[in-house]
């Protein structure tokens, strides 16, 4: 019921977030994570071990046997690191919880007929992600895997025999390494740059886990004692919510450069051609700008025309000039293809240094991804 309920509050809290589209970025830097869901443990195979398996064996008893558990609930608390191209490396705790159901088999002991108790798994784990941020959705799909150890409780876990009234108990922690497969969706929230709601499926397991065990007869001779071993597998569904501390703002709408009427040209006219994100090839809106500064050359007195390369500060002072001269290198490339005389053309590369938009290092800027055409 618990479970239930806070998926529905995160549920009826993300929709009114979420309405809005976010044009997704990368995670770039530390973020924070949280989340909680319904866990499914998976019914485990079991055999006695030790002096508890000899002594089954000699009475006739199987050994063997299988335990099943309730519905119970995960939670999980992430700190991670996102690189700025899809991948994210993060350190995980996460707790699952389930009830003890149902144990059968070691017959002819068996039917077990009392049950009680719970299982509980506390792990720390290391993650690798990686975000499929440039397909461009409005959700970002995910993958990730994890690494750790894992020490799983189970708590005065009590079976008794219908057909003996011998008593089973087992109350032991065993810790074992641990391995997860993850895969979700975050769905970025516009109203708050950073925060994105999640929803995940983990497939969660250890290798298998040994328990101190008790067997009491009803004859009340000795107790026997022994191990019993368990599998230790568990599907997960969880909803939560990731923070990513100083998140670049999504990029803007690119401007749609002003075009002065024919009928009034002024002297000095500028055109602007931008970008897409590290390239210099040029996109159909702006050979559609190339091609009205080139025709406008020819409709007033212009003796040059001036073409000047710049970029965004997402990448190295000297990458950066070096694409600034490409960008203006293809623009000239098709004012001179648009019949604009070579020698009328004047090219120079400002790389970062002359920014539309001014930003902090690191950040992507599509105004700044631009090349200025001048008529003189």
């Amino acid at each position: 019921m618990m479970i239930r309920k806070l998926l529905l509050a995160t549920t009826m809290l993300a929709l009114p977030l979420a309405a809005a589209k976010a044009q997704t970025v990368p995670v770039t830097g530390v973020y924070l994570g949280a989340g909680a869901g319904v866990d499914f443990q998976m019914d485990s195979d079991t055999e006695a071990t030790g002096g508890l398996q000899n002594t089954l064996r000699a009475r006739g008893v199987s050994r063997s046997g299988k335990a099943e558990f309730g519905t119970g609930g995960v939670g999980v608390l992430s700190l991670g690191w996102g690189f700025g191209n899809g991948v994210r490396a993060e350190i995980e705790g996460n707790f699952r919880r389930a009830e003890f159901d149902s144990y059968s088999g070691n017959a002819p002991l068996a039917p077990w007929g009392t049950y009680r108790g719970s299982a509980s798994t506390y792990g720390v784990m290391a993650n690798a992600f990686f975000d499929f941020h440039q397909l461009n959705w409005p959700v970002v799909p995910y993958i990730g895997a994890g690494i750790g150890y894992a020490w799983t409780d189970f708590d005065k876990v009590r079976a008794t025999s219908r057909v003996s009234g011998e008593r089973l108990a087992i109350d032991d922690t065993d810790a074992q390494f641990a391995f997860q497969g993850i895969v979700g969706a975050s769905l970025p929230i516009s109203a708050v740059p950073g925060l994105a709601l999640t929803a995940e499926y983990r497939f969660f397991g250890t290798l298998d886990n040994e328990y101190k065990t008790t067997l009491w007869q009803a004859n009340g001779t000795a107790p026997q004692r022994g191990k019993v071993e368990f599998e230790n597998y568990h599907h997960s569904v969880l909803v939560g919510l990731r923070y990513a501390f100083n998140q670049p703002t999504p990029p803007a709408p690119v401007p749609v450069a002003p075009i002065a009427p024919a009928a009034a040209p002024s002297p000095t006219r500028t055109y602007l051609v931008f970008f897409d994100f590290d390239r210099a090839d040029l996109t159909d809106r702006a050979r559609q700008i190339v091609a009205e500064a080139a025709q406008n050359s020819t409709r007033v007195q212009t003796t040059r025309l001036e073409v000047s390369g710049h970029a965004d500060r997402s990448g190295s002072p000297q990458y950066n000039q070096r694409l600034s001269q490409r960008r203006a290198d293809a623009v000239a490339a098709e004012l001179v293809r648009l019949g604009v005389a070579r020698s009328a053309i004047t090219i120079q590369a400002f790389g970062e240094s002359r920014p539309l938009v001014p930003t902090a290092d690191g950040v992507r800027e599509p105004q700044n991804r631009r090349v200025e055409i001048v008529l003189r």
